[in-house]
């Protein structure tokens, strides 16, 4: 087993999902950083076919 496999860290491909659309944001201050993380996996909670997606 390789000793870095992403394909079977299902976190992973959340992060990559939260990476990309969080990609044209820009945060001035960690609050809001914050908020903008938040809002954008609220996003990706309520998207069951993107979690599959991560999960398959």
């Amino acid at each position: 087993m390789p000793t870095y496999a992403p394909e079977l860290n299902p976190t992973e491909g959340v992060w990559s999902l939260l990476k990309r659309a969080m990609a044209n944001f820009v945060a001035t201050d960690l609050r809001g950083l914050v908020r903008i993380v938040k809002r954008k996996l609220k996003k990706i909670q309520f998207r069951p076919d993107l979690l599959n997606g991560c999960l398959a």
